[in-house]
């Protein structure tokens, strides 16, 4: 079965690399253009391209597919049976729909219909869920709304974060692919129509990553923080300087008066607790102005913090 791959980050490289090694022809690979990055704004490859490179596999990387006549030529001509997509980054046409026998294939990082979206993952921890996973499905030109094929559950822990979640399920959506290829070249493979009982995971919004101290939970900061992380984080402000808080624990709150948002403890030997609504957040990691990432404990020894200050 011959194989046309579509993807561009580590997520998909994981799919990739599956597929390859399931022995699969693959007749070519599809990812974004290589983007500038750092402070040298020096040009990147994506983890899809360094994997294809690394195998001798066919490139192409258009800057866009839709009404790119030249483009939709070449990958007709390449006759695949099958087109793999795994977070490519592109809406694609019927036209590049409609060109493998046996179907356009992607690999959905949550268990359809649950979430549909750019951001599957996030939301998912974002909103407390203890049960995720991977969908397979046939593609349309609906918003993750095709037919589905396989599906596997994949729990999330309390404290995993989205970047864990997200390695996680890179491996399990690499498995799940092939066994999935396996089912459509055997001609077993489910059609399984999705419900219209979803909720939308779109993409992640920088001004979401503030705390709302006044507003949600110790539980809902707590889901926050996991979420976020490593995407962009959570912050808040102390005495006018932006705290990033990377990993937090919650406490029960003992009835305590303060306001949400203040300080109860702090110091260099067990930590940072500031009173949340419901509870109190424990700050395992936190990261001043200009500085690195580092454990509470770590940040109080060179940063005085009073009790009864407060997080705005």
């Amino acid at each position: 079965m011959k194989i046309l791959f579509m993807g561009t980050p580590d997520f998909a490289k994981e799919s990739l690399e599956a597929v390859n090694n399931a022995g699969y022809e693959i007749l070519g690979v599809v990812t974004n253009p290589d983007r500038p990055k750092g402070r040298g704004m020096k040009l990147v490859a994506s983890p899809v391209k360094e994997f294809a490179i690394s195998k001798n596999l066919k490139i192409y990387q258009p800057e866009k597919v839709r009404n790119n006549v030249e483009f939709i030529e070449e990958m007709k001509s390449l006759n695949p049976d099958v087109i793999c997509v795994v977070a490519y980054g592109k809406i694609l046409p019927q036209e590049i729909l409609d060109i493998p026998r046996l179907g356009c294939i992607n690999v959905h990082g949550s268990l359809l219909p649950k979430y549909r979206g750019a951001a599957p993952i996030q939301w998912a921890v974002l909103n407390g869920d203890k049960i995720t996973g991977i969908t397979t499905m046939y593609m349309d030109v609906g918003m993750d709304t095709g037919d589905m094929i396989l599906k596997e559950e994949v729990e999330i822990g309390p404290d995993e974060t989205t970047g864990e979640l997200w390695n996680k399920l890179s491996k399990a959506g690499g498995d799940l692919l092939v066994k999935t290829l396996e089912q459509i070249e055997n001609g077993t493979a489910p059609r399984i129509p999705q419900s219209d009982d979803f909720t939308m995971a779109p993409m992640l919004d920088k001004e979401m990553s503030k705390i709302d101290w006044n507003n949600k939970t110790a539980t809902e900061i707590k889901n926050l923080v996991r979420g976020l992380d490593p995407i962009m984080g959570t912050y808040s402000y102390l005495d006018g300087k932006k705290i990033k808080i990377w990993k937090v624990d919650v406490l029960p709150n003992d009835s305590l008066n303060s306001e949400n948002g203040t300080v109860i403890k702090a110091d260099s030997k067990d930590g940072l607790y500031i009173k949340a609504k419901g509870g109190i957040i424990k700050v395992l990691e936190i990261q001043g102005e200009n500085a690195k990432r580092m454990s509470s404990q770590d940040f109080l020894r060179g940063n005085n913090i009073e009790v009864g200050a407060k997080f705005e």
